[in-house]
């Protein structure tokens, strides 16, 4: 790399179709409701969903807004597009759980059906139907028509973060209606030119502002004829914008300075400095409307706020609106924002690795022979019996756990002819996906463009949550992660072996986190959302409460894993971009996540219970989909333990969960837990004290039933050793850039010629 070039972390990782031992099929079970034909592919984890998912009618949050169809539902008795913005005071709360410290609620949840605004027309009825059409990773445009044969049409174009609620009108009488009942509308004069303003205070107290512009310049004169219709002129075409102020005259006036124009789409670009350890990345918007020369007004999340560049921060305003689950939105007028990075993990490598010290090189005696003890046993384990499931995540799990195995025995261990031993093994266990020879073998979804196991194809029930529900795209960053993290070692181990399994390996990328739009085949960004900051696990699903995701530790792990096959690869965009993901996500994880005991995004009475849980976009509920357990709960944000978790989980958010769950005088010890959740609670401990999680791991009387599937001894007493060089001890191991690393092959020739 040149002096002062930076790396486009937006690069394609390819354009070619996938490769030939993946199928394509065209009969996705999961229909498009409404959809109009695009030439991209749909992505199918986007906040909208919901618009062409069951019976289309769950909400779509944008945020400080969520929007739905109401379906002739409530008391304005509507067909319209409501429109809703809570408060803090309307949550609910789940009971208090007196067991943890602080006695913290186990959930709270924003009421549904509030149908503050609606933009509706007379004409819609029970033959309305909903469409959508330009389908894009951050924004969406619904359509209502009043019969599917219709021109005249509401158009709403859906951004994350959008200012304003835009109602496109075609042909059709307004209707703008509310289910809260309208206190009074005032009319409020003309900002501009053809721009004619409304104030309206609704019954619960709350004023919302609304502007109509029309096609033809005129006043519509808008007539108030009811306490729940706002009531236009018939065969209007024009512009509607709603908007919640709560920020009195000032936010009349800024509300007005951008009324005329609105965010039809969004997207991100972004670089790397030379270095690889600052990014800087931009959010854009492209505008429409009628007065397109006013800026935008948006709305930023927390993480957003506290990641601008030093220009941005004039573009801020004191308005402030509560979202559902990300704290407070603050309004910014920009037509783009410019975000920075500035501690990307760019030395991180295989060998664990801690904030202080960054990759661990040095090892004690003591900690190679218990490694060593450990290896010498678990390296003998079947491979193919372990990996060979019926399930994607298992199956990659196990793969990750044996590369990191290898990984250790050979780089840090410095045994290179037991890690050539194991390798074998495991390239041969790999071999049956990479030829796609597995129980359920992968296939391309023609229909929504992506990967999927042909599991809910081939069950005879046609069980849409087979393999949790991968084949309708929930949690494919989450299989496919490990995959790519076991496929990374190989390959530096064995760079011989890139050759044949690359394609395949970045098709598995490609699907999760496509980076441009010029590869066809898949969406961009699935999983990863680059306007909250983390991603979403659930695919296509209708759901009440909209996209979660329940695993910040496997989320990292994409990036993670994605970042290092990069780096194996060569792929500096596809490296550089993995760093951005990590730095990305420890910011947004810290703010809505991982509650550490002063954060202030998260409601009071619920950050005691130091993770969130799953965290949907209308609810946070501390559980899981298959669990209570408070070790459920807590590790499903540590698993799987890996170079990156000192990263993205600070040592005061790991000492204040393990005193508040599971030192000894907690609620749920972690010397009484049972199973493969005890050793990833001892191994997460390592971040905090790697003394005291050696010393579990070394035991003799350490039962490997305390293992995780995904895991083994091996990996987590190299976790866990002393990270402190000692003079009297030999130095092993080889990590970073800063070292050339060998490769297994390189290391066994080295070793014949007499060279290590």
């Amino acid at each position: 790399m040149t002096a002062g070039h930076l790396v486009d972390v937006f690069q394609a990782v390819d354009t070619r179709p996938p490769p030939h031992q993946i199928t394509s099929r065209s009969d996705h079970p999961a229909p498009k409701l409404g959809i109009t034909a695009q030439n991209v592919p749909i992505s199918t984890n986007r906040f909208y969903a919901n618009l062409f998912l069951g019976g289309q009618t769950q909400g779509v949050w944008t945020h400080p807004y969520s929007v739905s169809w109401s379906h002739g539902s409530g008391n304005a008795r509507s067909w319209g597009m409501s429109i809703s913005q809570v408060d803090d005071y309307q949550r609910a709360y789940g009971p208090p759980n007196t067991a943890i410290p602080g006695s913290p609620v186990q959930y709270f949840i924003n009421p549904l059906g509030i149908q503050s605004i609606i933009l509706s027309a007379t004409e819609l009825g029970d033959s309305t139907v909903l469409t959508t059409d330009t389908l894009n990773a951050f924004s969406v445009n619904a359509n209502l028509l009043p019969q599917a044969s219709s021109r005249s049409s509401i158009q709403f174009p859906l951004v994350q973060g959008m200012g304003f609620v835009t109602g496109i009108y075609t042909d059709l009488q307004p209707a703008v209606q509310s289910s809260v009942f309208f206190r009074n509308v005032v009319k409020s004069g003309s900002p501009y030119p053809g721009v004619f303003k409304y104030t309206a205070t609704l019954e619960d107290g709350k004023e919302w502002i609304i502007y109509a512009i029309s096609s033809n310049g005129q006043d519509p004169s808008f007539n108030l004829t009811s306490s729940t219709l706002l009531l236009g002129p018939r065969g209007w075409s024009g512009i509607v914008q709603v908007a919640r102020n709560p920020a009195g005259a000032p936010g009349n006036a800024l509300y007005d300075g951008s009324a005329g124009a609105y965010a039809a789409a969004a997207s991100v670009t972004g670089n790397v400095s030379s270095d690889g350890a600052t990014a800087t990345y931009q959010l854009s918007w492209s505008k429409a409307g009628t007065l397109t020369d006013r800026p935008l007004i948006m709305f930023a999340l927390p993480h957003h706020l506290s990641s601008f560049d030093t220009p941005m921060a004039g573009n801020v305003t004191n308005i402030c609106l509560t979202t559902t689950t990300k704290g407070t939105a603050t309004a910014v007028i920009a037509d783009s924002w410019t975000l920075v990075e500035s501690a990307l993990p760019k030395d991180m490598g295989f060998s664990p690795w801690t904030l202080a010290t960054g990759n661990v090189a040095h090892f004690s005696g003591n900690a190679i022979s218990a490694i060593m003890r450990a290896a010498s046993g678990e390296i003998n384990q079947d491979m193919g019996a372990q990996s060979n499931l019926n399930s994607m995540y298992y199956a990659g799990k196990a793969l990750s756990k044996f590369a990191t195995m290898i990984y250790t025995i050979n780089n840090i261990a410095n045994d290179s002819s037991l890690a050539q031993e194991g390798l074998s093994k495991l390239k041969a266990a790999f071999t049956l996906f990479t030829k796609n020879r597995q129980m359920f073998p992968l296939v391309y979804d023609a229909v929504w463009g992506g990967i999927v196991s042909s599991a809910s194809y081939q069950d005879k029930t046609n069980d849409a949550g087979a393999d949790f529900g991968n084949t309708h795209y929930n949690d494919h960053h989450f299989h496919y992660g490990y995959f790519i993290h076991a496929a990374a070692i190989v390959g530096f181990l064995d760079p011989a072996w890139l050759a044949e399994n690359k394609e395949w390996v970045n098709t598995l990328v490609r699907d999760v986190a496509n980076p441009s739009l010029s590869d066809k085949y898949f969406p961009f960004s699935r999983s990863f959302d680059w306007f909250h900051g983390h991603s979403f696990a659930k695919g296509l699903f209708e759901s009440g409460d909209s996209k979660d995701q329940e695993s910040t530790s496997e989320d990292a792990m994409f990036a993670y894993a994605m970042k290092m096959w990069g780096q194996v690869i060569g792929d500096a965009s596809m490296e550089a971009r993995g760093n951005l993901m990590l730095a990305i996500l420890k910011r947004s994880f810290q703010h809505y996540f991982l509650l550490e005991s002063d954060n202030t995004v998260q409601p009071a009475n619920f950050i005691g219970n130091k993770v969130t849980g799953i965290l949907f976009e209308n609810k946070i509920d501390h559980t899981t989909y298959f669990g209570g357990n408070f070790e459920y709960v807590q590790g499903i944000h540590m698993i799987p333990l890996m170079p990156f978790s000192a990263f993205i989980r600070s040592k005061r958010f790991v000492a204040e969960e393990w005193n508040a769950y599971f030192a000894e005088n907690a609620v749920t010890p972690a010397s009484k837990v049972a199973g493969g959740w005890k050793g990833l609670l001892y191994a997460n401990h390592a971040i905090i004290d790697p003394q005291a999680s050696f010393d579990f791991f070394a035991s003799d009387s350490f039962d490997p039933g305390w293992l995780d599937g995904g895991a083994s001894r091996t990996w987590y007493l190299a976790f866990a050793a002393d990270f402190t060089p000692s003079s009297t001890q030999p130095t092993y191991g080889y990590e970073g850039n800063a070292c050339q690393l060998l490769s297994i092959v390189d290391i066994t020739t080295a070793k014949r010629a007499g060279g290590v």
